[in-house]
């Protein structure tokens, strides 16, 4: 097993992108994007390789349209929910 090697969640064993992910990230709310970012296990496969960058990217863009909302979705969900 190597760094980027995804261990088997939700029945995924393929860390590839699908289009599914992509629309499933694109229209999360940015609270729902940073309570998976924050508390998924490790290996979580929406956060392994191609998909991860993909994320990060959406979840970095939706925090930067509304500054105010994500401070409260932050403090709403904490670090240990």
């Amino acid at each position: 097993m190597n760094l980027f090697t995804c261990v088997k969640i939700e029945g995924r064993e393929d860390p590839t992108m699908t289009d599914e992910d992509k629309a499933w990230i694109d229209n999360a709310s940015y609270e729902t994007l940073l309570r998976r970012w924050r508390f998924s296990p490790p290996g979580d496969w929406m956060l392994q390789v191609d998909t991860l960058d993909y994320y990060a990217k959406i979840l970095a863009a939706k925090r930067s349209e509304n500054p105010g909302d994500a401070v409260r979705a932050s403090k709403t969900i904490g670090w240990d929910s």
